[in-house]
Parts: C-alpha cells; sequence; structure tokens
C-alpha cells in the first residue's frame, strides 16, 4: 500500500474467495492485516435476506420464509435472490398476480436441480426401474434414525438426474456424528440395493451413488479416525483442491497403508450395504407401494412416504402386494443418475 499518508482518511478494502493463492506479501502487518471471514448465511440469516428480497413481491399468505430458509441451506445472498426471482417467474408464467409456496418449491428444485426435462422420453421399463431407485432411497430416509426428515421424492427428470430424493433438516448441521454419518450410507446405497432386490439385477442408474458414497466412506477412513483398524489418524487435510494442486500432492503414506485405508472404506461401504438390504426386505411392502404412487404421481411427500411404510407394515389401509410377485427385471442401458451433493455438507440432502 506505498503512496498512502498515515494521515489520509482512506481505509483500503479488498475481496477474495481464494485467499490460499494470495501473495503472503499482502497479509504481512500494515497491508491488509485485518482478515474478516464472511460466512454463508444461517437459517435466521437466510430468512432475513428472503425478507429483504420479497419486500417488492406481492406474496401469497401460505408462504412460510421460515420453511423457505430451513430448506435452503448452504446458500449464498445471491442465490437467495435468485431463488426469489425464480419464484416470481413461475408465477408470472402460471398467471397469478400473487407467489405461492409451491412457486418457491418449484423455483427450489429449478435452482438446485436444473430444469425440468420434460421432453426426455422414458420408457416403462426405465420409469419403473427409476421408480423403485428413488423409493428405496426414500424408504431408507423414512425409516433409519439418525436422518433428517424425509422431504419429499420425485421421479421427474432435472438437470442430471432422472428423480431425486431430498431431506430437510430440522436445524443447521455443524458437526455429524458418527452414526449418523453411518445412516447417510445406507440412505446413498438404498437406490442400488432395492432394484438388485426388485429386479435380482443392478443398472447404470446408480453409478453416482456409488461414487458419493464411496468418498464419504474414504473421508470417514482417511479424515475423521472412524475406522479402528487405522485409528485416531488423519491422512488427508480435506480442503479443496484447486488449479490441479491434488496431481502434484505426493502421499503421505505407505503402500501398505493405503491397502489398509482402501479395505477400511471397502468394509464400512459393505456393512453399510448389509444393513441397506436387510432394512428394505423387511420394508418390502413399504418398498412396493411407494414405489406405485411414484409411478402413478411423480411426486410425493415425505408424510406420504411414512404413511405408505407403516401401511406396508400392517397391511391396513390399503392392499399392500403380495411379496411373492415381483416386477420384470431390468437394466437400464446408459441412464445415468445425479448423486447426493453432501459428503456430508449443510445442503438439503439430494440423493438421485
Amino acid at each position: 500500500m506505498d503512496g498512502f499518508e498515515a494521515n489520509e482518511s482512506i481505509i483500503l478494502i479488498a475481496a477474495t474467495n481464494r485467499p490460499d493463492v494470495l501473495d503472503p506479501a499482502l497479509m504481512r502487518p500494515g497491508r491488509f492485516d485485518r482478515q474478516v471471514v464472511v460466512p454463508l448465511p444461517e437459517l435466521e440469516d437466510r430468512r432475513r435476506i428472503l425478507e429483504v428480497h420479497v419486500k417488492a413481491k406481492k406474496l401469497s399468505p401460505d408462504v412460510d420464509l421460515n420453511l423457505v430458509a430451513r430448506g435452503t441451506p448452504g446458500m449464498s445472498g445471491a442465490d437467495l435472490a435468485n431463488l426469489v426471482n425464480e419464484a416470481a417467474l413461475f408465477a408470472v408464467r402460471n398467471g397469478e398476480s400473487e407467489i405461492h409456496g409451491r412457486h418457491f418449491e418449484d423455483a427450489r428444485d429449478r435452482v438446485m436441480m436444473g430444469q425440468r426435462r420434460e421432453s426426455m422420453v422414458l420408457s416403462d421399463v426405465e420409469k419403473e426401474a427409476i421408480a423403485y431407485h428413488e423409493a428405496g432411497h426414500a424408504v431408507c430416509a423414512a425409516v433409519l434414525p439418525e436422518m433428517d426428515p424425509l422431504h419429499k421424492v420425485t421421479i421427474i427428470p432435472a438437470g442430471m438426474a432422472l428423480g431425486v430424493t431430498m431431506t430437510l433438516p430440522d436445524e443447521e448441521r455443524h458437526i455429524h456424528r458418527q452414526n449418523f454419518i453411518e445412516d447417510r450410507l445406507v440412505m446413498m446405497l438404498g437406490g442400488r440395493t432395492a432394484e438388485e432386490i426388485t429386479f435380482e439385477m443392478a443398472s447404470t442408474g446408480a453409478s453416482d451413488d456409488l461414487v458419493k458414497a464411496t468418498e464419504l466412506a474414504h473421508s470417514m477412513v482417511k479424515e475423521w479416525g472412524m475406522s479402528e483398524r487405522v485409528g485416531p489418524m488423519a491422512w488427508s487435510s480435506g480442503g479443496a483442491i484447486f488449479l490441479g494442486d491434488d496431481m502434484m500432492q505426493s502421499k503421505s503414506y505407505s503402500d501398505e497403508m493405503a491397502r489398509v485405508i482402501d479395505e477400511e472404506t471397502e468394509k464400512i461401504l459393505r456393512r453399510a450395504q448389509s444393513r441397506c438390504r436387510e432394512l428394505l426386505r423387511t420394508e418390502q411392502n413399504g418398498l412396493d407401494l411407494v414405489a406405485r404412487q411414484l409411478l402413478e404421481h411423480e411426486t410425493i411427500d415425505g408424510a406420504e412416504v411414512l404413511r405408505l411404510v407403516k401401511v406396508g407394515r400392517t397391511g391396513e389401509p390399503g392392499n399392500p402386494p403380495d411379496p411373492g410377485t415381483k416386477p420384470p427385471s431390468v437394466a437400464l442401458g446408459e441412464a445415468t443418475n445425479g448423486s447426493t451433493q453432501e459428503s456430508p455438507t449443510q445442503d438439503p440432502a439430494e440423493v438421485h
């Protein structure tokens, strides 16, 4: 900051989202020596930001900004402004003079998952496979004790996903306990496992689920000390990788330790798969009912999934399928679903 006199009333402010690549000379005392970290907004912050952006909008009485804020963890102020604008556009397209709660729901789906691919044509066999895939995720989310509440499940293609199962946290999470992560893994594997149980084979639809589940299990072993065999040791910084840094970094552990890490990762995944298979076999009737509802309505909410699971357990009311009946076997060619964005994060959990 050469050229500034000490008595000149000038405050120099700069901002960056890449402090890791700044020249250290900039951070010396007397230069940019005071740093202010601006994190993503918390729940109450998001509600207040939404209130600012909806001031000039006409809202329906059914709009609950607390609910909208709860369903948007991980969004920045700019994201929330975009969300309000998208909701207003949905209202205009529908010829309505007010923004309703469903418009915010559609806007969030648009912002987070991408535009619906309404022109996409799926065969009946593919639709059935996708319905059972998402039903597997949904039933796991509804039954597992540590999972966040199930919000909704849909088989409407959007963005790169052929379907989405979404959970919403009751409160902001800043740490994640091991039992939550283990239940999260079971949910991630729910789609593939449901296909295997129902059609007696897997498909390519679970590819990203497997990628994200493997990354999460790997982090349990390498970063969070959640493997008894590896112990309370961290073999990864867990920081973000920029500009190919991962290609230049050398491993800080031996080939033998790399083998142990891989074995422990596989062990965690197989244990989660076993739990998932046992859960879905127990809830087979509920799985069938949820899949059938998805085929009929395409989107159902979490409360309906819970009701169907209970119906599947008791057989009343409703007509649960005979346990011996199965839909025809299917493989999905090269169809690829998206997968969850959390490992784990503050975002509403989406599993595709």
